[in-house]
């Protein structure tokens, strides 16, 4: 039988050989985390883009709406408002169950409404009796920065 002999140069070796594997595996696992944090750093990018992208499109949003409010004890008026980021050009209001109860003269007055800016508003007299009902159908029709044709159909109450 031979006698195996171990001399240093064999434990050198030998742990040079561990110290590589253990630098191999560490550099793997590094590889791994940085190729994961590359990806989260990728999906953040996208979020930060697309977030961008929302606030720069409402910003050319305007946003309309409308309400009934009450002046003295009986007269009530609709109140169209812009509360969006952008200008609303060629405003019209459509009633699609009908109206009953704005003056024709004074819509017709008022809209077309060439332009409503952020935050201004205009109002519509209410001719309310006691068989009006409460709550009414009006269908907003606008332009903006972000389109043409944008429309909301809001249900005030009285």
């Amino acid at each position: 039988m031979m006698a195996i002999s171990v001399d240093a140069g064999d434990v050198v070796a030998l742990l040079a050989l561990l110290l590589s594997g253990y630098a191999t595996w560490q550099t793997v696992s590094f590889n791994k985390k940085q190729k994961s944090l590359f990806e989260s750093q990728e999906d953040l990018n996208q979020r930060l883009i697309e977030k961008e992208n929302e606030g720069l499109i409402k910003s050319k949003k305007a946003e309309l709406g409308a309400t009934f409010i009450k002046i003295g004890s009986n007269s009530h008026r609709l109140k169209v408002w812009n509360k969006g980021s952008s200008v609303a050009r060629n405003v019209h209001i459509e009633f699609p169950e009908g109206n009953s109860v704005f003056i024709e003269s004074d819509v017709s007055s008022k809209f077309p409404l060439e332009v409503l800016e952020t935050h201004q508003s205009v109002e519509l007299i209410a001719a309310v009796h006691l068989g009006t009902k409460s709550k009414h159908t009006i269908r907003l029709v606008w332009d903006d920065d972000a389109g043409t044709d944008n429309e909301k159909t809001v249900y005030p109450t009285l």
